[in-house]
């Protein structure tokens, strides 16, 4: 059977009512998956559509919104990294007007409309108010294979029309059970009233039986023909909040105002963490009266409809799409020259703001010293650590350390210095990759408290994460406590190591792995157990989020106690590395030796075999030469 990285297709559904329905489409289904990421929790059902090998999920029991969808399909994402295309299937609200007859069991797929990428998200308290719509941001149009997809049934069902009744049939038939709930209601059921016309707030009183009782609160609409599809697709935007709309005012104006087809809550959370297709079968019309009759059905005409744009996509055209996982953080938004003026001055601003809560973090930046230290390497240095089987095996694996020992003068910390910058290039393209790192060193002792070092692993992830996303929304509230606890508008104390360690996992969890590189344990501040608690942390942190750990040390018992369960690796001064190093100091001795290779030879020699794993500091031997 497939294995995880043999499925390419996502469809990620809100309701179980939507998960049953698209379940109901697939050609086959295949036995769930053995292992899934280590944070996942996701339920899967998984399958074949034509030649597509697809992954459905839903959201947990009673969780809804743009946060819940967002993480279901991160962590799909993450337990199936070859996903190249995604749908989101389900059911909404509409917004039938004058210009877009939209009917109970109709279809809304999402497309960009008036500069805008097909999804819309809205704060809804604010339209309570009679305020205009204003999106809250911007939301990255569906991928163009799906949307050329789209197109391409469109222009088919325009000449032909669909089979998406009979899809809805031949599904139903093979699992009569959902029969009942899942077909489609009596014609007469489909009612729209007046958007002056509020449902009465007596709970016996029905809109079947009541509300529908006087003709005057009905809009009149003539019955679909012969050749009018029924159900019908509509391409446009689909606004996506927090909030259910139960006001058929506010659907009227966000209608006339930004020509909305739908509402939903769940696209918003997707859409530039899951670029995907947003496809809704209408289950009411957003106002006071609704009901769950129709869901059923509706939930059943999206995913028929998923499914025909599925087959109506070559296999080998999914396969030529970008995973998503490498997508995501690299989305450019298509917008008008004002608006990105706009947003660049936004942007520019909360940049700012981002830059002040990262300070306060901790003022300290290890990237300095990392080129401090990385600049003392010559080009190939530590190769033979980068290639071998313990390092390679430390990247693939989750909850993975790899601690190296050696004796002062082996080299440790220039070896670790190569491996941060080997990793920091090998994930320049990779956002949901995060590294973090800190070097050890005596002279700094008093800065080395677990919380200072901790707040700085906080603040290069979440750094890491502003710089393709935004800053983690666990910070901006640690920071916004503390202004509120302080009445202040810029906060002078910096959290305390609980506040840091709470805040930590929920920053690592945004990332598909973290890497923590510590270097010199022996050179961390032991008194007032200092050392061993930012040990115990850190790898209490390791166990809770599965971050990989690459540490260094001397032999030292007590540091070594907490590594015994972890690959240990010896670090000597490599003999190709040391006759680097002696070359190019040789470059710098008197003109008498860099002209008699003899000498060299000898100087290279001598200095290799006295070595004992560790580096020779060259230019007191030049001294001693010149005199």
């Amino acid at each position: 059977m497939p294995g995880p990285g043999d499925y390419t297709v996502g469809w990620i559904c809100a309701v179980e009512t939507e998960y049953v329905a698209a379940r109901a489409f697939l050609d086959e289904i295949h036995p769930g998956p053995l292992s899934v990421s280590r944070h996942d929790n996701n339920a899967y059902t998984l399958g074949k559509i034509g030649n597509h090998n697809v992954v459905m999920a839903v959201a947990p029991d009673g969780e809804y919104g743009t946060t819940s969808a967002a993480a279901v399909a991160r962590n799909m994402l993450h337990s199936f990294p070859n996903i190249r295309i995604g749908l989101m299937v389900g059911i909404g609200g509409g917004v039938p007007s004058a210009k877009n007859d939209i009917r109970l069991g109709d279809i809304v797929v999402s497309a960009p409309r008036n500069g805008y990428g097909g999804v819309l998200p809205y704060n809804y308290w604010d339209t309570i108010q009679n305020q205009s719509l204003q999106p809250l941001d911007h939301i990255n149009q569906p991928p163009t294979l799906l949307r050329t997809a789209a197109n391409h049934l469109k222009a088919v069902y325009q000449t032909e029309g669909h089979g998406l009744e009979q899809s809805i049939s031949r599904a139903l038939s093979l699992k009569p059970r959902l029969q009942a709930k899942y077909g489609r209601p009596s014609p007469a059921s489909d009612r729209l009233f007046r958007s002056d016309y509020v449902h009465p707030t007596d709970p016996k009183l029905a809109c079947g039986s009541y509300c529908a009782s006087d003709p005057k609160r009905l809009v009149k609409r003539a019955p679909r023909g012969p050749h009018e599809d029924n159900p019908a697709i509509h391409f446009g935007l689909i606004a996506s909040g927090n909030q259910l709309v139960k006001d058929a005012t506010i659907r009227d104006r966000l209608s006339r105002e930004r020509d909305i087809l739908c509402f939903e809550m769940e696209a918003a959370g997707l859409m530039n963490h899951f670029p995907c297709l947003v496809i809704r079968g209408i289950c009411d019309y957003s106002d006071s009266h609704k009901a769950k009759d129709w869901q059923g059905y509706a939930a059943m005409t999206a995913a028929a409809y998923a499914k025909d744009l599925l087959l109506n996509i070559t296999a080998s055209k999914v396969q030529a799409e970008r995973k998503l996982l490498e997508v995501v953080g690299n989305i450019a938004a298509a917008v008008e020259d004002t608006k990105v003026n706009t947003e660049r001055t936004i942007v520019h601003l909360d940049r700012d703001r981002e830059n002040e809560i990262l300070d306060w973090l901790t003022p300290f930046d290890y990237a300095s010293v990392q080129r401090d230290h990385f600049s003392k390497s010559l080009a190939g240095t530590c190769q033979w650590f980068l290639d071998s089987e313990n390092f390679y095996q430390w990247l693939d694996t989750i909850e993975k350390t790899l601690f190296c020992t050696g004796i002062p003068g082996a080299g440790k910390t220039i070896m670790t210095s190569v491996v941060v910058d080997h990793l920091q290039h090998r994930f320049r393209d990779e956002p949901t990759l995060g590294l973090a790192y800190v070097y050890c060193e005596y002279g700094r002792q008093q800065e080395q408290t677990p919380d200072h070092m901790f707040a700085s692993i906080l603040k290069q992830l979440a750094q890491r994460y502003s710089f393709h996303f935004s800053l983690p929304e666990a910070v901006r509230e640690l920071y916004d406590e503390h202004l509120r606890t302080q009445g202040t508008t810029r906060s002078k104390v910096r959290p305390l190591l609980t506040e840091i360690m709470k805040c930590l996992p929920s920053v690592v969890e945004l990332f598909s792995k973290v890497y923590i590189v510590v270097d010199g344990l022996d050179e961390f501040k032991a008194l007032g157990g200092h050392r061993s608690v930012f040990l115990k942390r850190l790898l209490t942190l390791q166990e809770s989020t599965g971050v990989g750990i690459f540490a260094t040390s001397r032999k030292i018992p007590e540091i070594q106690n907490y590594f015994k369960d972890s690959v240990a690796c010896e670090i000597a001064a490599d003999e190709g590395d040391i006759q680097r190093y002696v070359e190019d100091q040789l470059q710098h001795m008197p003109d008498f030796v860099q002209n008699d290779a003899t000498l060299q030879n000898k100087i290279q020699t001598t200095i290799s075999q006295n070595t004992r794993g560790m580096f020779v500091p060259i230019p007191p031997l030049s001294h001693n030469m010149r005199r």
